[in-house]
């Protein structure tokens, strides 16, 4: 079970949390999960509330929210952001203090980073990004988990992300620089992760011993690779320019023939969901290097651990 170490803290990026605090959280997440599938009860935050808001829509997240604080004994509240005064002029600052006054923890998903930043900032109960613009901690945390799983460790291992710098592919670099594993964004010229985002990653591999660098050709990225990753190409603010962004990162779809290329350890994640026929083909989610659907279900382990950690 997790220890009180991270107790009132906010979960906003994989960056803020130092190796041995990240460890910690799988090894929680590895306990809840045995413990849910053994049928013991694991209800750690009897009566607590969690507020869930929602300025994009989801799957994923609000069910393995939802489910999880239920599991762990306390109660959600679905806050869907248009319904609510913050969609219709409320500052983002009285919302955060009016919603601490009432629940225990707040998870919120939004477009801009600096949303989910600023209500933090004013919150007074540990605020949890269930997906920002620029960030997806709880997903990357959900992808170590399941690396840990399927490889029996973390540090090492050769991860190999195709596609566009967005969120997911942000978040896993920074998480596998800070854990040790070895990391290869492949994707054409102008679509890398966030110059700022490469800095930091650059230092915590430094600091792991671990390699990262930046690769155009797909299949000499994917060779020998252990975990070969993908995500949605173009975010739904940015619509108007999908055509031209799948040109562009046509090459780097994630098909039967990348896979063959990787060879028959490599397995395959994608944090659904998924576009086939994009960034990668339904007969690869579907075979049996993929691990796409452990990673999915994991996504209720481990933020059951992000918030049996810090809800006091």
């Amino acid at each position: 079970m997790p220890d009180d170490t991270l107790k009132g803290r906010h979960f906003l990026d994989v960056a803020d949390f130092s190796p041995a605090e990240l460890n910690g959280l799988l090894d929680a997440a590895l306990a809840l999960k045995a413990k849910l599938r053994a049928g013991d009860a694991t209800p750690i935050l009897p009566g607590r509330a969690l507020a869930m808001v929602f300025m994009k829509k989801s799957t994923r997240t609000r069910v393995s929210f939802e489910v999880g604080i239920q599991q762990l004994g306390g109660i959600a509240l679905f806050l869907a952001g248009s319904e609510l005064q913050l969609g219709h002029g409320e500052t983002i600052r009285d919302t955060a203090l009016t919603l601490s006054r009432y629940v225990h923890a707040v998870m919120i998903r939004a477009v801009d980073h600096a949303d989910v930043a600023e209500f933090a900032r004013h919150a007074t109960v540990p605020v949890i990004n269930g997906m920002s613009g620029t960030s997806h901690p709880c997903q990357t945390l959900a992808d170590l988990l399941t690396m840990r799983e399927h490889f029996g460790r973390v540090r090492g291992l050769k991860v190999v992300y195709l596609g566009a710098g967005l969120n997911v592919g942000t978040s896993l670099m920074v998480g596998c620089s800070k854990l040790g594993a070895h990391f290869i964004f492949c994707g054409p010229e102008g679509f890398e992760p966030p110059s700022a985002a490469l800095d930091k990653a650059r230092r915590f591999s430094a600091d792991s011993d671990a390699l990262l660098r930046l690769e155009r050709d797909p299949y000499a990225a994917v060779r020998d690779a252990d975990v070969v990753c993908t995500d949605g190409w173009t975010p739904p603010e940015l619509e108007a320019e999908s055509v031209a962004r799948a040109k562009k990162l046509a090459p780097y779809r994630v098909d039967a023939a990348l896979l063959s290329a990787a060879g028959p350890q490599a397995r395959v994640m994608h944090c659904l969901p998924a576009h086939y026929g994009e960034e990668i083909t339904e007969d690869v989610v579907h075979s049996s290097q993929s691990i796409v659907f452990d990673e999915a279900e994991n996504r209720l382990h481990a933020q059951k651990a992000i918030m049996a950690a810090v809800i006091r």
